[in-house]
């Protein structure tokens, strides 16, 4: 049977109060919507895909509930969470994600205010030290283009030193302006990381990260020697990732910034072939992408894939995006969203 989706969403400009799970405020509101039949739901023929914060899923039940229901005076209340709020029952695994950061100390240019960046992370770093999760996770593209070496890795340097004050242990995604003036291995050895894509274990969970940094020829990003459309998974990673994921029957969540779940500009080349071998796993059940960022979620094959929405876009702390995600001992995901990032929750 797919799983239903159910989304929670608000239009405060204030960070909003994660839905834990234990929170009983929260599954009273939901429980009593249901009841009373105010969900729209709709029926798994529905081919509506994801348009600003309202989200939309195919293949699958959809329960949408907007501020009309009432849902973000009780779930989303217009305030930060407090110690307080974060005593109830606690989830398997929870995670913090923050992507495409972009931080540069140069000017803004249109929608991208680089010098603002760094803010919006103090923000997400003071959210993370409140909600304690068991480690963060940055999802690509963290600095923006400088002219020299030297002035990339400054910008690198601060960005790492702020996200280390946060809970737990750091894992960096590689985008495509991570590696814009910086070499791989410059960029790596700059947040004391050994690989660009791998796999970890948190309690029940699996963890694969990886890397679409490059061209359709397999050679590396680096030193702005691409262009920023040609993303590709190389056969090597893929012959990674297909024993990665043979070697055991865990809930597997996957990490990339480029897209996955689409075939445009923003996408993986060989996508289709990826997701392939995360169906064919049997045991992927969501993956965390950047890139275009904006907020989405869209069911393929049984794994669900959600955009999440970028830090650096637009000017001031309430144009900012991060998210803590939550997973429950039934394998319930959880995305508990920030300023601009989106709520959401599928159920199993």
């Amino acid at each position: 049977m797919t799983p239903a989706l159910i989304t929670i969403y608000s239009m405060s400009p204030y960070p909003k109060r994660p839905n834990h799970f234990g929170i009983d405020s929260c599954e009273a509101e939901v429980r009593s919507i249901f009841e009373n039949n105010r969900v729209k739901k709709m029926s798994p023929s529905t081919q509506a895909v994801n348009s600003s914060r309202r989200a939309f899923i195919r293949n699958g039940s959809l329960f949408l509930l907007s501020a009309s229901t009432g849902i973000h005076g009780g779930c989303n209340p217009r305030m930060p969470i407090s110690p307080e709020q974060t005593t109830g029952i606690e989830p398997n695994v929870r995670f913090g994600l923050v992507t495409d950061i972009h931080y540069a100390d140069k000017e803004a240019a249109g929608t991208r205010f680089y010098r603002e960046s760094l803010g919006k992370l103090r923000e997400a770093v003071n959210q993370f030290q409140i909600s304690r999760p068991q480690f963060v996770i940055a999802l690509g593209d963290v600095i923006d283009a400088a002219d020299e070496v030297e002035t990339e890795q400054a910008y690198l340097k601060s960005v790492s030193e702020l996200l280390s004050s946060a809970p737990g242990q750091k894992h960096y995604v590689l985008g495509n302006h991570c590696v814009n003036t910086l070499t791989k291995e410059e960029f790596l050895d700059g947040v004391d990381q050994q690989e660009s894509f791998y796999s970890f274990d948190v309690g029940d969970v699996h963890f694969v990260i990886l890397d679409a940094c490059f061209r359709e020829d397999g050679q590396s990003y680096g030193r702005n020697n691409f262009t920023w459309t040609d993303s590709n998974i190389p056969e090597e990673e893929l012959t990674w990732l297909a024993s990665d994921l043979a070697l055991g029957d865990s809930m597997t969540i996957v990490l990339i910034h480029q897209r996955l779940d689409e075939s445009e500009n923003y996408s993986v080349k060989n996508a289709s072939q990826v997701r392939a071998l995360l169906e064919d796993s049997g045991r992927v059940r969501a993956v965390f992408q950047g890139h275009s960022h904006a907020n989405s979620l869209q069911e393929i094959g049984g794994i669900h894939y959600c955009v999440l929405a970028a830090m650096i876009e637009g000017s001031g702390v309430e144009n900012s995006g991060y998210s803590t995600i939550e997973i429950a001992g039934d394998g319930t995901i959880c995305v508990s969203g920030f300023r601009k990032q989106s709520d959401y929750c599928w159920l199993v």
